[in-house]
């Protein structure tokens, strides 16, 4: 999910540059979703992971 995150922010910053400024918002648009996804789902993870009684990676 991160890598998808990372992949949109890429192609944001590339169409940016290169002029293309309704694709380069759309694709950071998109990029931002999925990081905060990204994120609940790992807070999801460490609080489900503590409440079974295992420690922190």
């Amino acid at each position: 999910m991160l890598g998808w995150a990372l992949t949109f922010l890429i192609v944001a910053l590339v169409a940016a540059a290169l002029g293309f400024t309704g694709i380069a918002g759309t694709a950071s648009s998109i990029a931002q979703i999925l990081f905060v996804v990204f994120l609940v789902l790992f807070l999801v993870a460490m609080i489900a992971r503590a409440v079974r009684g295992q420690p922190p990676v």
